[in-house]
């Protein structure tokens, strides 16, 4: 498959093929994820892409604030850890949508501070650069 939409220099892909939807399953290529999805709620085993979502999101998040503390000569404590909440929301106007809160503690940081690391990280972090406009996201300094 071509990349046709390439701007820079790719430094990763990832790539997984899914089936079923939300009732299915996704597997990368390279064979590391390997997950049965389920609808949110659902019973028994499985993730969904809400979760996903949290996860890839706050993961990338954390090292966009390191780089953003680096900036300001800081390093962020090793429990730096961001709570990160992905709401699916029906609306009459919107249909589905989604909304976020990125719960964030760093602690032994001073509240303006981390505020500004936060801040900066949304600006370097692909996925907020990817959601912002597209979602409410509330960034919250716990």
């Amino acid at each position: 498959m071509e990349n046709s939409i390439q701007q820079g220099k790719v430094v990763y892909s990832g790539s997984t093929i899914t089936t079923g939807g939300r009732e299915g399953f996704s597997k990368s290529s390279d064979g590391r994820l390997d997950i049965k999805l389920t609808s949110p709620g659902a019973k028994g085993e499985g993730t969904n892409p809400e979760q996903l979502l949290a996860a890839g999101w706050s993961a990338c998040f954390l090292g966009a604030m390191s780089k953003s503390a680096a900036n300001l000569n800081l390093k962020l404590p090793a429990d730096s850890s961001i709570h990160t909440e992905i709401d699916l929301v029906l609306s009459e106007t919107e249909g589905y949508t989604l909304q976020a809160r990125l719960n964030i503690t760093l602690p032994g940081i001073e509240r303006e501070t981390a505020k500004a690391i936060a801040e900066a990280a949304h600006l370097i972090c692909p996925y907020s650069k990817a959601l912002t406009g597209g979602i409410k996201v509330e960034t919250n300094i716990l």
